[in-house]
Parts: C-alpha cells; sequence; structure tokens
C-alpha cells in the first residue's frame, strides 16, 4: 500500500517515507487516495516536496521543513520573496496542490473558479479570521495546521465552526492567506462535521493596532532624533565670546581698527563693549581714541564709494556705446533690406527669395525697434537722475520756498514743463516712426495689408496719446477742484470769525463805555441815555450785518423757525430740501454762507459715530439772547 503511493505521486526519499508511515493510522489507503487524485488530474504534494524557492531568500523565522507550505508558490500575494514573474496572459490562473498534514489533508479549489476575496488589509495586521472550518475541527489540528505558517501566539475558537489565530509577524499573516479556498478534510472521513472549505481573511485586532502604533511613534522619534542631528551637523558655529575690557586688549583693538582688513571684527568688539556699559571715566580716553579710529575710516570708505561710482559709470558709458555700435549695425542692415526692396533689385529675386527678404527685413525692424527703446529708456533713466541731483544739490533753497509757501506753485510749473516735454518727446517719436512707416510703405507700394496695418498702428497711437492727455487733464481739474472747494471753506469759516469777533468787538465797546463815564446819565422815560445809545449802535451794527436785502432777512426768519421746531438740529441738504419749495432758486452754499456769518443764532455742530457722523446746524438765538 504504501509502495503504490509512493510510485504515484510522493517522494522516494527515505525521510518521505518515515513520514508518511506517521499518517498511517489517519489515511488508510494512501493507494486509492492518489488514484482518485490522479484520476481528477491533480498531483497530490508530500510534506518534503521540492522547495520553489530556496532557503536563502526565505523569510527568517520561517522553516519549511516544517510541512505544510514546502512547495511555496512564489506568487504567493504580500510575500514577496521572489521578484515579480514577467507578464503572461491575464487568465492563468494559480495552481495550488494539495496539501497532507498529520491529522488533515487540504484539497484545492477549483483552478477555473475566481479567487478568495478579501478585505482591506489593516495596519499592523498580525491576525487572521479562519472560517468554514469543520465542526470537529479542534484547537491542536487548527494549531498543527497554521503553525507551519508561523508562530501562533493566540487562538481563539468560536462555536460556529470559526476562529481568530494571532501571529508573531507580519509575513505570517500573508503565508495564511495561501490557505485561502482550501477544503479542510479530517482523516479520511467522508461525514460533512469533518470537511468543509476554509476562508482566510485579515482580521482587525486592537493589540494589532497599538503594536503598529508604538512602532509608528518609535520610528517617528528615531527620524526626528536624525533629522536634528541632521540639522545640529549643519548648524553654522557659535562665534567665540568676547573678551571683557582691559587696557591690554584695548591696545590691541586700536591696532585692528586701523587694520582694513580686520576693521569690521573690530568695530563688532567695540560695540559690544560700549553696549555692555563698559564705559567709566577711567576708561573714557581709550574709548574716545578707538572711536576716533573708527571715524578714520568714514574718509576710505567714501573714497571707495566714490571709485566704485566711477567704475559704474564707465560701465554704463562702455554699455551704452556698444548699444550704439549695435543699433548702429542695425540701421546699416535695415538699410540693406531697404535698398534690396526696391523697384530695380526687388524684380530680379524669385517668389521664395521675395518671401525670405521680406521675413528677415520685418525680424531686423522688430529687434532694431526694441533695441532703440531700450537706449531711449536708458537715457531717460539718465535724466530722471540728473534731475534728482539737481534737486538734491539746494535743499537751503528748499527749505526757504516751501516756508515762503511758493514751494507748491514752482513745483506746479515743474510738473507741467515736465508733462509738456515729455509729450513732445511722444510726439516726436510718432512722427519718426511715422515716417519710417511711410519709407516703407514707399518701398513696398503693392503690399496693401502692410499699408492697412500700419493705418491702423498710427490710429492706435494717436488715441493712445489722446487718453493720456485726457487722462491728465482730468486729474488736474480734480485737483483744481479739490483746492476751489477747500479755498470756500476756508472762506466761511474766515467770514464767521470775523463777525464773532465783530460781534464782541460791539458788546466789550459798549461794557466800557457803560463803566467809563463819570458824570451820570440822563434818565429819560426810566431809561439812561448810555442804554439809548448801546441799542442805537447795535442797532445800526445789525444793519450794517450779514443781512444785506429783505430776501436774506425773509430766509432767515424761515431757517430759524425750522430750526427751532428741531431742537437736535438738522443737516444742509435736510434744511436745503424744505427751502426749496418755497424759494427754487436757493442754493445750499448760500443758505451755509448766510448762517455762517450769524454764529450768534446759528451755531455748526458734528454729531453721530463712526460712518454716520454728520453736521448738523442749530438755532441758538435766545442762549446768545440770554447770554447778552
Amino acid at each position: 500500500m504504501r509502495g503504490a503511493a509512493d510510485g504515484v505521486g510522493s517522494m522516494g526519499s527515505l525521510g518521505a517515507e518515515q513520514h508518511l508511515a506517521v499518517h498511517d493510522h489517519v489515511v488508510n489507503d494512501h493507494g486509492a487516495w492518489a488514484t482518485a487524485m490522479n484520476n481528477l488530474g491533480i498531483v497530490p504534494m508530500g510534506l518534503s516536496g521540492q522547495q520553489l524557492v530556496s532557503d536563502s531568500i526565505c523569510i527568517q523565522g520561517f522553516d519549511p521543513g516544517l510541512g505544510l507550505l514546502a512547495p511555496i508558490n512564489p506568487m504567493m500575494p504580500g510575500i514577496s520573496l521572489v521578484p515579480p514573474p514577467p507578464p503572461g496572459p491575464p487568465d492563468l490562473p494559480v495552481i495550488k496542490e494539495i496539501i497532507h498534514c498529520k491529522s488533515c489533508t487540504l484539497f484545492p479549489q477549483n483552478p477555473n473558479l475566481p479567487p478568495p476575496s478579501t478585505r482591506e488589509r489593516p495596519p499592523g495586521c498580525k491576525t487572521v479570521f479562519v472560517g468554514g472550518l469543520p465542526e470537529n475541527a479542534s484547537e491542536e489540528i487548527i494549531r498543527e495546521l497554521f503553525d507551519q505558517c508561523g508562530e501562533v501566539i493566540a487562538i481563539r475558537k468560536s462555536k460556529k465552526n470559526f476562529c481568530h489565530i494571532r501571529f508573531s509577524e507580519e509575513f505570517m499573516v500573508d503565508k495564511a492567506l495561501y490557505l485561502s479556498g482550501y477544503r479542510m478534510r479530517i482523516g479520511s472521513s467522508t461525514d460533512k462535521k469533518d470537511s468543509g472549505r476554509i476562508h482566510v481573511d485579515f482580521a482587525q485586532a486592537r493589540d494589532d493596532l497599538y503594536e503598529w502604533e508604538c512602532k509608528q511613534r518609535l520610528l517617528a522619534r528615531e527620524e526626528r532624533h536624525r533629522r536634528k542631528i541632521h540639522e545640529d551637523f549643519l548648524r553654522p558655529p557659535s562665534p567665540p565670546p568676547v573678551m571683557h575690557f582691559s587696557e591690554h586688549e584695548a591696545g590691541q583693538l586700536a591696532e585692528k581698527l586701523k587694520d582694513d582688513h580686520q576693521f569690521s571684527e573690530a568695530t563688532a568688539v567695540l560695540f559690544t563693549w560700549i553696549d555692555r556699559g563698559e564705559v567709566n571715566r577711567r576708561s573714557a580716553n581709550h574709548f574716545y581714541s578707538m572711536i576716533q579710529s573708527a571715524n578714520s575710516h568714514v574718509r576710505r570708505l567714501m573714497s571707495e564709494k566714490a571709485q566704485h561710482e566711477e567704475e559704474m559709470e564707465l560701465a554704463k558709458e562702455k554699455f551704452k556705446n556698444a548699444l550704439l555700435a549695435i543699433l548702429n549695425q542695425f540701421e546699416q542692415i535695415t538699410a540693406v533690406f531697404t535698398a534690396a526692396c526696391r523697384q530695380k533689385a526687388w524684380d530680379h529675386f524669385s517668389k521664395a527669395q521675395r518671401k525670405n527678404i521680406d521675413i528677415w527685413r520685418k525680424q531686423c525692424e522688430e529687434l532694431r525697434n526694441a533695441h532703440s527703446e531700450e537706449i531711449m529708456g536708458i537715457r531717460r533713466e539718465e535724466e530722471m537722475e540728473m534731475s534728482d541731483e539737481d534737486l538734491d544739490e539746494s535743499p537751503c533753497k528748499k527749505i526757504r520756498t516751501e516756508d515762503n509757501g511758493v514751494c507748491g506753485q514752482s513745483g506746479a510749473s515743474l510738473r507741467e514743463e515736465n508733462d509738456s516735454l515729455r509729450w513732445q518727446l511722444e510726439a516726436y517719436r510718432n512722427e519718426v516712426e511715422l515716417l519710417r512707416k511711410e519709407q516703407g510703405k514707399a518701398c513696398r507700394p503693392d503690399d496693401p495689408e502692410n499699408s492697412l496695418d500700419t493705418h491702423t498702428h498710427l490710429l492706435q497711437q494717436s488715441m493712445h496719446n489722446m487718453q493720456q492727455q485726457l487722462l491728465t487733464l482730468q486729474e488736474q481739474l480734480r485737483s483744481k477742484e479739490v483746492e476751489l472747494e477747500q479755498a470756500r471753506d476756508q472762506h466761511r469759516y474766515l467770514e464767521g470769525e470775523v463777525l464773532a469777533l465783530r460781534d464782541k468787538m460791539l458788546i466789550n465797546g459798549d461794557v466800557l463805555e457803560g463803566t467809563n463815564k463819570e458824570s451820570p446819565a440822563k434818565v429819560v422815560n426810566g431809561c439812561t441815555t448810555s442804554q439809548y445809545h448801546s441799542r442805537d449802535r447795535r442797532s445800526e451794527a445789525a444793519m450794517r450785518g450779514p443781512v444785506t436785502s429783505e430776501r436774506e432777512a425773509l430766509l432767515l426768519g424761515i431757517i430759524s423757525t425750522f430750526l427751532h421746531v428741531h431742537p437736535f438740529g438738522a443737516n444742509i441738504d435736510y434744511l436745503w430740501s424744505y427751502i426749496q419749495r418755497l424759494d427754487t432758486k436757493v442754493s445750499a452754499t448760500e443758505l451755509e454762507s448766510l448762517m455762517g456769518r450769524l454764529p450768534c443764532v446759528f451755531r455748526q455742530e458734528l454729531s453721530g459715530v463712526g460712518a454716520t457722523l454728520e453736521k448738523r446746524w442749530k438755532f441758538c438765538g435766545f442762549q446768545s439772547l440770554g447770554a447778552v
């Protein structure tokens, strides 16, 4: 019986025979099983079958001689023991073999069926779910089966034919997943309780997640430590500490201050000493001499600056001359193209040659125009620098003109002259461009597209210039309107101040006249003559006051009545909208000037907060009358 099994499919080595002898009490007829499997076209494999991968690339800690995965499939998902095979046909199934154990046998599923499905792998997964176990499968049989995948830490078996198995390493889970889909049979029994199709899948366990998080935190700490070491390595060294002041150190520092190469380091030490408070009466002379030595370098620095500025000016001049030479060569090339475009030479070229010459001419003109604009920009910058230097030469004159109030007018005139000169320059430049376009048009009279483009470009330039002039005029108009409004406000304010001063002078004159008279006044009808005189003067002052016509007196009466019924005051727009119903010719400015001439009757106040702040006029005639 054993020989038949060996002749069908088992290994012929002594170790295989000894191993199969152990199975005699479980599998009684190996020949019958081998014949049946052979008829089905499935080759049975023993526990000591040939390894598909060598021991050198096996995972450490896994012994393939234990018998479960002796024929390890290199296509096992997640193991990555060997490089992935070359891409083959997508429908090629994974070939699995029969696996014999001491207490059970595993039969692979049909290769034509789809592979078993699995859930998403949890992080740090070391636990698997095993379902579909036979009802008579004990914990010893399960441990015997999965011990060959790796070290099993714990098995939690349920009464409903499933269990959870926790391994010591994560790669052992991938080996256990290889058994998913196998049909498990205990011994040689055909009872349903002794067989079942097992399903192996990832399981989520809190212990696995905790160990994985601890491992991640350890890796993060190591990464932070490595990064800190790298940053410390790249951090520049700290500067050496500055020694304290002493006469010996002061003498050495004075020598360093005289040296141009050690001047920066010496000034830093001197600054540190002064900032520390090393200066006292005893060391004041030493510090004074060192400060004097530092001041002696100012002349050297100014000379170096002048030298660098001179070198920069020479470089600018050289650059400008080189640009002018390049521009001259561009002009020469343009002249060559212009001569080639004339009729007596143009007719001798072929159509392809004419096209190339035209393309070259346009490219050369574009480059020349860009080069010319660059040179004009350099010249404008030089002119602006010269104007800035002229302004910086006379600061005293500028201060005197600002004190006299003439600076604004001179600045405005200078701005106007500058704008006019800029417009003239733009006009000259446009005329030059126009002449160049006309010259090109004269050379090519048979090119209507070029003439149309030229005309369009000229119109665009003229419109651009007109827009600039319009914007400039609008800015000037806005500035003039703002100045006019400010002048009006100031005029109203001054008129009100003058009227207030006039009333105060009249009141003070009446009081002084009444107190300085030594002789008693004559009484007429119970009133003194001084009172008559003061009343006459006030009436005359009132007649000569702000009311100059009957219309203004009528307006004052209406305004007083309107403001009297508005004790919290009203703004000028509200008052003007009311009075306009009675007199359509009146304006808000006229009403405001009329009330401003009578500060004892009308008073302007600010009310509101923030965005609601506004000026309101109030009637205060009764308060002024009571004060008089």
